[in-house]
């Protein structure tokens, strides 16, 4: 399984970024995915997930501003961030194969978010 995280960059606070993730070697379309987020010196924590039906949760942090999707034909799940807060920078990772309650056992290596204030 290879999950194949893009899109981080340096961003200015209220700013925007859009991540991706490419999925291969999993079923896809019968695995919830995710992206989780791991700040210096903090645990890693949910971000946002989404089922292949169309299911999301997100983390009260985020909701409002970001938006999870996917595209089943592409293997493909996206993370669309605005208005972006200094506290969101952390390294990004994807995630597949988990439940509402936990992550799954597949990650991507991580994309790195930075927002400047």
């Amino acid at each position: 399984v290879q999950l194949q995280a893009s899109g981080g960059g340096l961003v200015q606070a209220g700013g925007s970024l859009k991540l991706s993730c490419a999925a291969s070697g999993i079923e896809f379309n019968l695995n919830r995915m995710g992206w989780y987020r791991q700040a210096p010196g903090k645990q890693r924590e949910l971000v946002a997930t989404m089922t292949s039906g169309g299911s999301t949760n997100y983390a009260d942090s985020v909701t409002g501003r970001f938006t999870i999707s996917r595209d089943n034909a592409k293997n493909t799940v996206y993370l669309e961030m605005h208005s972006l807060k200094p506290e969101d920078t952390a390294v990004y990772y994807c995630n597949g194969g988990g439940l509402v309650s936990r992550a799954g056992n597949y990650w991507g290596q991580g994309t790195q978010v930075t927002v400047s204030s």
